[in-house]
């Protein structure tokens, strides 16, 4: 087969096909025979075909090639990064590294100087100074020197009259955050060394008191210092730090004995603690500074879980005037849920504090709770109003021993009837108008539709007995 270098049929059209007349004549000049023109007509459709199929393998294989190039020119320089980061990375351990074993020299250089002797005590005040700082923002330099043997040689420093503050202040941030710094601490009897410092305090070091304020109110969140802690005679000295606060303290150091005296508080047995001192007093009548309010309420939350904290609470003069008006500030919704929940449980444990709630006209602030207060109020508010009814059903009827009765004690039952008949009557009576007299009132306050009033009428008569 003739070299083709391109596909061209021309040649077909070239040759003319002889006609009919003229084949017999030129049979062996110028004519094709069948099998000639299809052998001419195959090579130049191969020829053709061919190279353009070879023309289209040399372009995908370049298309391969540059494909190729452009993959490893990619895997080159992602692989160039990733050295650079695996190296970068080397780089930052190696300097971590480095950064972690100077840490840790200076730490135990710090130690080894809060456990140098008497004599050199300049280094040991020096050395608290580092602990306060190191320890302040670090938590694991808290664990660390705590691991290092930090805490009894501070705590021993509380003795020395030089070194008081450098060291109250240092335990004070080792025990940040930390509950088993915490607990080693008070452990290592730094409660007792710091009321002595107290005691000694003559007259008090305002400094000194409000760092051991600040340290009682950061060992007491642990549950298990609690009640060493309460058992220790801190508790007077909170109670006496709050009360002085204007002479003696700051309002941080106020502020950090109300929530020292919450945490211990939550302690049951502690309660009897602060019953033996004058808070429950002080904390009602100081009720009404918004600053302090919502920390005293919750105080007396857990004071009025046991009946002498009850008894202590309704003991006070107007102390029910006083938690009845916390209901109406509407600007502080815990102030209110607290306040009602201190009642709820005075309302359901005793008769008398329930009479001495509706003598403080708390039907109306309760009816204003469970309208526009919060879910939790209103759930607290419902529970005293039902207490507040319970006082008609609380007859009792002694009944005679053994079936026996004389016309004597049948007489005294029937005075002591009618004295109680008569009694809630006035009550009821009391509660019925204050009700009805309140309710327009508070129907206005609440914005709601006028024929409402009628509806809460009828509520409000049901509420009585």
């Amino acid at each position: 087969m003739a070299k083709c270098h391109r596909n061209n049929v021309d040649s077909l059209i070239l040759h003319r096909i002889p006609s009919a007349s003229s084949s017999s004549s030129s049979a062996s000049g110028n004519t094709f025979s069948g099998s000639s023109l299809r052998r001419i007509i195959f090579d130049a459709i191969s020829c053709g075909g061919s190279s353009r199929y070879q023309r289209e393998l040399r372009e995908e294989d370049d298309e391969d090639a540059s494909k190729s190039i452009t993959i490893g020119e990619d895997l080159a320089r992602k692989s160039e990064k990733l050295c650079d980061l695996l190296n970068l990375a080397v780089i930052e351990s190696v300097v971590e590294t480095k950064k972690k074993e100077e840490t840790l020299e200076i730490l135990k250089r710090v130690v080894r100087d809060l456990q140098v002797e008497a004599e050199t005590a300049e280094k040991k005040i020096v050395a608290a100074s580092e602990v306060r700082l190191l320890a302040k923002d670090d938590t694991e330099a808290r664990v660390t020197l705590a691991m290092l043997g930090a805490i009894p040689p501070l705590v021993s420093m509380i003795d020395d009259d030089d070194s008081q503050i450098a060291s109250l202040y240092a335990l004070l941030n080792l025990g940040i955050g930390n509950d088993v710094n915490k607990e080693a601490i008070v452990k290592a009897e730094a409660v007792h060394k710091m009321l002595k410092l107290i005691e000694s305090s003559k007259p008090p070091n305002q400094a000194i008191s409000e760092a051991i304020v600040a340290n009682f109110l950061g060992l007491s969140a642990l549950d298990a210092n609690k009640p060493i802690i309460g058992s220790s005679g801190a508790i007077i000295f909170l109670v006496k730090t709050l009360k002085n606060f204007e002479e003696t303290s700051s309002s941080q150091a106020r502020e950090d004995a109300l929530r020292a005296l919450y945490n211990l508080s939550i302690n049951q047995q502690n309660v009897f603690f602060i019953l033996e001192t004058d808070l429950i007093p002080y904390l009602l009548n100081t009720l009404g500074d918004m600053e302090v309010s919502e920390r005293i309420l919750a105080i007396l939350t857990n004071v009025v879980s046991v009946p002498e904290g009850r008894k202590a609470i309704g003991g006070v003069v107007e102390a029910f005037p006083i938690l009845v008006d916390v209901l109406n500030w509407n600007d502080s919704i815990k102030c209110q849920e607290k306040a009602i929940y201190i009642l709820m449980l005075m309302a359901h444990k005793g008769y008398g504090d329930r009479k001495a709630m509706i003598e403080a006209g708390i039907e109306s602030s309760l009816l204003e709770l469970i309208l526009v207060g919060s879910p939790l109020a209103q759930k607290r508010a419902s529970r005293v109003l039902e207490c507040l009814r319970m006082v008609d059903k609380g007859k009792q009827v002694s009944a005679p021993v053994y079936g026996i009765s004389s016309s004597s004690s049948l007489g005294r039952e029937r005075g002591h009837d009618l004295r109680m008949s008569d009694e809630r009557k006035a009550v009821k009576q009391l509660v019925q108008q204050s009700l009805q007299s309140n309710m327009k009132r508070i129907v206005k306050r609440a914005n709601l539709p006028h024929d409402f009033v009628t509806t809460s009428q009828h509520f409000s008569k049901s509420l009585t007995f």
